[in-house]
């Protein structure tokens, strides 16, 4: 089994996103993959354009809801998905530098499922597991 990955969780109302990585950057990266593959299937994103986020925060929680409510006002001031992530997290500052790689939506190829309205505080984590792996995780209002 790979140490990097994601995958999406079972809420009542909306859905939850995980993402895991050996480095919190990693982490991070995964999660938002995860949101992307709510929407649209990010395998089918053209890496064409970069967009460059930084941000900091005082605790991983709030550094993981920060990031991705960033995304989802990206995507929506700019009508873009995303297919790539390359996130740098310095753990000691709390400071995130990372590039989103997509493309604006073209709905007839994208063909998005839902939209997502923001990220939510329900189940925020962001955590080491025992095996040494960062956990980051979330769910998302759609």
């Amino acid at each position: 089994m790979s140490s990097v990955g994601w995958e999406h969780f079972h809420h009542d109302a909306d859905i939850g996103v995980r993402g895991y990585g050996d480095t919190l950057g990693e982490a991070f990266e995964q999660v938002a993959l995860a949101m992307m593959a709510v929407i649209i299937d990010p395998g089918d994103v053209q890496a064409r354009c970069p967009v460059n986020i930084a941000l900091r925060a005082s605790e991983p929680d709030m550094l993981l809801f920060d990031w991705l409510n960033e995304l989802v006002f990206v995507m929506a001031a700019r009508n873009m998905v995303f297919g790539r992530f390359d996130v740098r997290v310095d753990e000691s500052s709390l400071q995130l530098a990372a590039t989103a790689w997509g493309e604006p939506v073209q709905r007839d190829r994208h063909a998005p499922a839902v939209e997502i309205k923001g990220v939510t505080l329900t189940e925020l984590a962001v955590r080491r597991l025992d095996d040494g792996r960062w956990l980051a995780q979330c769910v998302v209002d759609v």
